[in-house]
């Protein structure tokens, strides 16, 4: 695991969720593609302190933080190659045309409230 990584990918999930469980495998397979991203599953059942307030409505729901930005936070269709390309586009921005893509929206600015970070330093997810 890459704990220093430039991106931070989180997929909430249910381990109860069968679109949950078919997801899990290719997810963390999907860490090899991207070694500037660390990548952290979190069940929210078993870890439902570690998001805090948020309501997580469908799933996957996934965050994608680059250093203080989040850049992405929503549920996506539960195909490998959607979340490949949106990481492979938003890793292609330098450092400056992520930090403005992040206030660039009402709702993206709406994001930058959800750092994981400090969940990941106060408490990683259970494995």
């Amino acid at each position: 695991m890459n704990e220093s990584a430039e991106f931070l990918v989180v997929c909430l999930c249910a381990a109860w969720c069968g679109t949950c469980r078919e997801y899990q495998p290719g997810f963390a397979a999907l860490a090899a593609q991207f070694p500037q991203a660390r990548f952290v599953w979190v069940d929210i059942e078993d870890d439902a302190d570690w998001a805090g307030d948020h309501d997580i409505e469908n799933f996957p729901t996934v965050l994608i933080q680059r250093d203080a930005s989040v850049l992405f936070y929503g549920t996506l269709l539960p195909h490998l190659s959607h979340l490949q390309r949106l990481l492979a586009s938003l890793a292609a921005m330098s450092a400056e045309e992520a930090a403005i893509y992040a206030s660039g929206t009402a709702e993206r600015r709406a994001w930058q409230a959800l750092d994981f970070r400090p969940a990941l330093t106060a408490r990683p997810p259970r494995r």
